[in-house]
């Protein structure tokens, strides 16, 4: 059993979502004591993390607590209560497309939200004599249009949707409160990455649910954008280890996570329906209501550096990863469609 008094405390925002599912399922299983951040909504979305509320060992189950990126008073509040000796910002309206419906609050969220985060650790840390570590999630999105292949640390930004602009402003100040008052704050700037826990509406987890319920029966279509877009996909159990490897490291720094391949859409389309033995040409719908106006082609990360630092390496592989997606998927059509027929 833990000492509690040597117990490491974590708080996690966005700890509903999928990174925040794993990195909580993750720390818990360290003996970690772990609190979450949700936001008050009309329905409680839990469902990524329900398993997590209680029964390990080492503590009390995953705590949560109302809190909102766009509220600095209540995220002070939090961290006075929580006193976490690591803070992961996960939180963030983070599908790219929707952010040129909704720039204003994307912006206030993934870019002025991390600035609250960031002065809230400050003043704690300063009044309270602590050295709360944070951990701050970048985006591949933020290179953009591509100064160069592959996209490494050094690489310039070039944001092409208002997430992305939003996620580099976060980034600088995060690296802005590190030099100017010595936070232990890491930026990682982590490539897509996917799971069986994805948002339905991501492109992947698109594919792979509409597949599967085609595969019963239970839809005909899929509508989709652009397909040709090339992204470096990774498994999100992976790369929450890489988050929790950037804040036991001596010092504080900026880290690409990526698997170091790049496969497009199309691809991704072509694996799911191959393993479903499916024929894209007879569902696929092409919709122009799913293209951005300002298109990123090709994302691929140079991760060597951080391997090397971190000691760090993906796991998952591309084709395991659809069909780790495909065989959860099929999983929950099966039991959509009992239940429809009960």
């Amino acid at each position: 059993m833990i000492d509690p008094a040597m117990q490491k405390v974590a708080l996690i925002t966005g700890v509903t979502g999928q990174d925040g599912s794993y990195l909580a399922e993750m720390l818990l299983q360290k003996g970690y004591q772990v609190h979450g951040m949700v936001r008050r909504t009309s329905s409680f979305a839990t469902g990524r993390i329900d398993h997590l509320r209680e029964g390990f060992a080492n503590s009390k189950g995953l705590q949560l607590h109302y809190g909102d990126l766009g509220d600095g008073t209540g995220m002070r509040r939090i961290i006075e209560l929580v006193k976490p000796d690591e803070v992961y910002n996960l939180a963030a309206q983070s599908h790219v497309r929707i952010s040129f419906d909704q720039p204003e609050y994307t912006a206030d969220v993934v870019g002025l939200g991390a600035l609250r985060l960031l002065e809230a650790l400050r003043d704690h840390n300063a009044r309270r004599g602590r050295s709360a570590r944070l951990y701050q999630a970048g985006s591949s999105e933020m290179f953009g249009k591509v100064a160069e292949v592959p996209q490494r640390e050094t690489t310039a930004f070039h944001p092409r949707s208002p997430y992305a602009c939003a996620k580099v402003y976060a980034h600088y100040q995060t690296i802005n409160y590190r030099e100017a008052y010595g936070l232990f704050a890491c930026n990682g700037i982590l490539f897509n990455h996917e799971s069986p826990r994805r948002g339905e509406n991501f492109v992947t987890r698109k594919i792979t649910r509409s597949a599967t319920r085609i595969k019963l029966g239970m839809q005909q279509k899929l509508a989709l954008g652009n397909l040709e877009a090339r992204r470096d996909w990774g498994f999100a159990g992976d790369y929450v280890e890489a988050m929790w490897l950037m804040l036991q490291q001596d010092h504080a720094d900026d880290y690409v996570v990526a698997t170091g391949e790049t496969h497009s859409v199309r691809e991704f389309l072509e694996v799911v329906f191959d393993r479903l033995k499916l024929k894209v040409e007879d569902h696929l719908v092409l919709d122009q209501r799913f293209l951005r106006p300002t298109e990123v082609d090709l994302l691929i990360g140079d991760s060597s550096r951080t391997r090397r630092l971190l000691n760090w390496e993906p796991k998952v592989k591309f084709e395991r990863l659809a069909e780790m997606m495909v065989e959860a998927d099929l999983e929950l059509a099966e039991r959509e469609l009992r239940q429809e027929t009960q």
